[in-house]
């Protein structure tokens, strides 16, 4: 390409985060309750290109809220040497609801610029590598986490290889799927460049909702930041190791990670920051270090983060507060100890209940995770969770249905057993119309959305909790949680359920 005499050099990489909104979270897209914030993965791997001394441009087409077609239009126009979808999310919910976007988005691509290499990156493509190439419209697939495969991706390319012997690497060649052996993880994190913030629109992410009751107008702008990778437990439900290949978590040194926040906020003005990590509060004395690095800052953030109840001691909890660690979420999952053992999740009932005493008497809000339609499950299960919730009555409360993500043990059980899943991958969102939970035991899908539908009115209406956020935040706040109440979900498989029960109805009382 060239413009009189000046040869222009092409683009190595442009990374794609895709944008479906409106088909992922239906309803709440139109009254932005949802949180959009920045993609690690897309930042990460795109600072580190840059630092083995690739040119990298990184689109938001969900921030920018592009269309399929403007995104690949927009694509086109750079036309670089690959253009790699990333598809990793942050949590298990996030990485195979968002191949809707990703897949169109291709689509579209291959109609308009065919001769534009591709590749899709990301926990759900790591999880279903060969399924992926034979479905999607993209050229290359890369399971793991790329650091790797990627440079010498785009070695082969320039070089116009026609043999990819990459590690991480899946291929067509012919009708036939080739694939390499997965890639030996990033060890060291801190040999990993800060992530590429500054190709980002950073000013335009927004924060959860529930996050800034205090203050709902001053969302944005809204930053993240890892001080880990990866998780050494064994969930079966849980998809997110699927892009490392197995349990485990490397650490980054805190004072790299006190340099990425201090580079934040100077440079975009961040206040709302979410820490990614899988697991934050497990490593008391890493915690601490971190945690007295952001004090001394004084910067007035305000930060949330995981945490698990059998690993939250006392001391990291005093820590966090005054580092600014307002919120802490807890996977509480199941208020039956059958249901959770069935889940390999086990933690003792003086475990939550010190838990929540010693996070509440911090000052620390807790935003409380459930979970509907575990395979053990049934109405008594499913009751005894929304009753802990309710006995919780942390100042927020998540709840969701059981999904058999592809890259977790519950999906590998499903196929084995042959539980129906998703036909499509937005059926893999929790809060979209096609939403198909897993039935796996003795309800239908119909009746595990119905029952976290049902749970959830139930649970943000409740006058104590109402009351709770009114003294934790003000009425403005209450009348927020109120308007959002008022928001309904159109599901496909709750009016087939209702059609096909006589009394209208599947909620039990």
């Amino acid at each position: 390409m060239s413009s009189g005499n000046i040869m222009v050099k092409k683009m190595d990489i442009l990374i794609i985060k895709p944008g479906s909104q409106q088909q992922v979270y239906g309803a709440l897209s139109s009254f932005n309750l949802t949180a959009i914030e920045p993609p690690l993965w897309a930042a990460l791997l795109g600072g580190y290109l840059i630092s083995c001394g690739y040119s990298v441009l990184i689109y938001d087409a969900e921030i920018e809220h592009w269309s399929y077609e403007e995104t690949a239009e927009k694509i086109k126009e750079v036309n670089p040497l690959l253009a790699m979808v990333s598809v990793s999310g942050s949590n298990p919910t996030a990485s195979t609801m968002n191949m809707t976007g990703a897949e169109e988005i291709l689509r579209c691509l291959r109609e308009i610029a065919p001769e534009i290499k591709t590749v899709l990156h990301g926990v759900h493509p790591s999880a279903l590598p060969e399924r992926t190439l034979v479905e999607e419209a993209v050229d290359f697939v890369c399971q793991g986490e790329g650091f790797h495969t990627l440079p010498a991706l785009i070695d082969a390319l320039k070089s116009k290889a026609d043999k990819f012997a990459i590690p991480g690497l899946w291929f067509r060649r012919g009708d036939k799927i080739c694939a390499n052996p997965r890639p030996l993880v990033f060890n060291d994190l801190n040999a990993l460049p800060m992530p590429a913030w500054n190709l980002l629109p950073m000013k335009k992410y927004r924060a959860h909702n529930w996050h800034c009751l205090g203050n709902i107008e001053q969302r944005q702008p809204y930053g993240v930041v890892y001080t880990s990778l990866g998780c050494p437990f064994k969930c079966t439900f849980c998809c997110i190791n699927a892009i490392f290949g197995k349990p485990g978590i490397r650490y980054r040194h805190p004072r790299n990670v006190i340099a990425e926040i201090d580079y934040l906020v100077d440079n975009f003005g961040i206040r709302n920051l979410k820490i990614i990590d899988e697991l934050f509060g497990m490593n008391e004395a890493r915690v601490g270090e971190i945690c007295d690095l952001i004090t001394s800052r004084q910067y007035d953030l305000n930060i949330w983060a995981y945490a698990r109840i059998d690993t939250i001691t006392p001391y990291m909890l005093k820590k966090m507060k005054a580092a600014g660690i307002n919120w802490l979420a807890y996977g509480f999952e199941s208020g039956s100890r059958k249901v959770l053992q069935g889940v390999k999740k086990s933690y003792q009932a003086e475990q939550l209940e010190d838990a929540v005493k010693m996070t509440n008497a911090e000052g620390i809000h807790i935003i409380a995770n459930f979970m509907f339609g575990l395979p053990d499950d049934d109405y008594r299960t499913m009751q005894e969770t929304l009753c802990l919730a309710l006995e919780i009555n942390a100042e927020w409360g998540n709840f969701y249905t059981t999904m058999a993500y592809p890259g977790s043990r519950l999906y590998d059980e499903a196929l084995e057993k042959g539980w129906q899943l998703p036909d499509t991958w937005n059926g893999y969102s929790q809060y979209a119309y096609e939403t198909l939970p897993l039935a796996a035991g003795k309800l239908s899908a119909g009746e595990i959305i119905a029952y976290r539908d049902y749970a959830f009115d139930v649970y943000f209406k409740n006058p104590y909790y109402l009351d709770k956020i009114r003294r934790s935040f003000g009425r403005e706040a209450v009348g927020h949680i109120q308007e959002m109440a008022r928001q309904k979900l159109e599901r496909k498989y709750v009016q087939a359920e209702a059609i096909k029960n006589s009394a209208g109805s599947c909620i039990s009382d």
